[in-house]
Parts: C-alpha cells; structure tokens; sequence
C-alpha cells in the first residue's frame, strides 16, 4: 500500500499536474532539516517553461501558494525546481541577445502600422 504524501507535497503535485503537458513525468521529492521543508521538483524537460512562467511568474505563484500551505501547518517550505539533464543553460544578459528577443519592435511604431496596411491593401 502506498504511504499518503503530506499535505504541502500533495498540493505541489497535484498543482504541477494539472499545468504540465506531461504529467506523468512530474517527480516531487520531500526533506525536512532545521531551515523548514524543501520540496524538489522534476518535470519533463518539455514542461520547464511551464512550470517557470514568462519572467518565473508562475514559480514565484508556485511558491507563495506554498508558502500559504506551509503557514496552515506551522513549516517554512521552501521549493526547489530541479534543472533537467541538458538544460538550456543560463539566459544571455539582455544587451548580447539578438534583436527581437527583447519584446522590442523592430520598427518604430508609427511606421509599423502604415506597413500593415499596406499589406493588408494588397490582399484586397
């Protein structure tokens, strides 16, 4: 018989679960020492950006909602999310990536819209 996760390891499963396009690849593991409960996470490499978010938005969501898990039970848990075999490595600074990485338009704005509008005139 299957021992029951505690509740914080619980929730992190489930909740990854439900966000991920691989759920059967989500691995939580569980440790406990003086500094409170580390929760380590593994997912499918396909699924890192899921779980991260745009700019670790959805890793700092992750986080809070544990944190709240962990006040409801007197612990600090705290959450580790584990780099896969062959991860893509740190990201560049901003100023060495190319252009159009940076959410940046290539043309200025009010140039942007009469050239869509041309675009648009010719499928006419």
């Amino acid at each position: 018989m299957m021992e029951k996760m505690p509740s914080d390891q619980e929730f992190l499963d489930f909740t990854v679960r439900a966000l991920v396009d691989n759920p059967d690849a989500v691995k939580t593991s569980r440790k406990v020492d003086e500094m409170g409960v580390l929760l380590m996470l593994t997912v499918d490499p396909n699924d890192m950006g899921k779980i991260i978010g745009r700019n670790g938005q959805t890793a700092k969501a992750i986080r809070s909602l544990l944190r709240v898990v962990g006040i409801k039970n007197n612990a600090r848990v705290n959450l580790k999310i584990e780099e896969p075999e062959g991860g893509r490595g740190p990201r560049a600074p901003r100023e060495d990536r190319p252009a159009g990485m940076g959410g940046e338009s290539r043309l200025p704005r009010d140039e942007a819209v009469p050239r869509v509008m041309r675009d648009v005139d010719f499928l006419i």
